[in-house]
């Protein structure tokens, strides 16, 4: 391995014909949980920006952690216009996803965010985390950084489905996400997974992604089984469960079995 060799585990998994597994994150703030994502077979860390209060400080902490310990840190920010993604990505993040992308104009203003020229208007700087802070020749650490750095698109509207194909079609993004929940929202059917209009909506975006070289992505269904019967079709990003969801439901189940166990 060089000095600029960097390997951003999902995007590994990707490349190879699997899944890449991420464990949701809004309750934790420090670093020992990309510990436990780790141990728990997940290749990264889905740090959602959108729907916590985390500071950019506790992401940046969190993130170079990760990153030594083989699991992606990637950030889920609150729009293609989110301020704080140069500070995010100078500090140690290796994936931004960004929610509600509905057009081909959402999905090329992220990838300017995102993506060092000439593609993008990412800003240069020097000391980057992922080399230790060493001084690099800029045209060797600016073409590892591009390479490793994930860039996810959520689509979670109908108006979003509608133009999957313009979407996939602008360079520079890995993955499109669909936000099922929200997009079930969209259609006025808010949690019904089955829907005919929901399975349509999966196709079609499906069918983009392959046409264009992008990696599908499949989020809000929580049920195990479904979560494997998305990536039997081709899904290769997925959130797991959130943090807050595996303690809750954890909680609950051992009180349950203290008070079973005492009849």
């Amino acid at each position: 391995m060089t000095e600029t060799a960097l390997v951003n585990p999902v995007k590994a998994r990707i490349a190879a014909g699997g899944a890449a597994l991420g464990l949701g994150v809004r309750l934790v703030r420090s670093a020992e949980i990309a510990r436990i994502a780790r141990a728990s077979g997940h290749d990264f860390l889905f740090l959602d920006v959108q729907h916590s209060l985390f500071t950019l400080e506790t992401l940046g902490h969190i993130a170079q952690a990760a990153v030594a310990l083989g699991v992606a840190p990637v950030a889920r920010l609150r729009s293609v216009r989110d301020p704080d993604v140069q500070a995010l990505l100078d500090n140690g993040i290796t994936g931004i996803v960004y929610p509600d992308v509905n057009t081909a104009e959402d999905a090329r203003a992220a990838v300017a965010a995102v993506r060092f020229g000439p593609l993008g208007r990412r800003s240069v700087t020097g000391g980057y985390p992922y080399f230790d802070f060493r001084a690099m020749p800029p045209a060797e650490a600016l073409a590892a950084i591009d390479a490793a750095t994930l860039l996810v698109c959520m689509i979670e509207t109908r108006e979003g489905v509608r133009n999957a194909e313009a979407i996939a079609a602008v360079p520079g993004i890995d993955v499109i996400h669909m936000g099922m929940n929200d997009l079930l929202t969209d259609m006025g059917k808010p949690g019904r997974y089955d829907d005919a209009e929901l399975e349509e909506a999966v196709a079609r975006v499906l069918a983009a992604c392959r046409a264009h070289g992008k990696a599908f992505g499949a989020g809000g269904n929580r049920d195990p089984r479904a979560q494997a019967a998305v990536i039997r079709r081709g899904a290769q990003f997925l959130t797991t469960q959130t943090d807050v969801a595996l303690l809750s439901a954890g909680a609950a189940a051992w009180t349950k079995g203290v008070r079973e166990a005492l009849g």
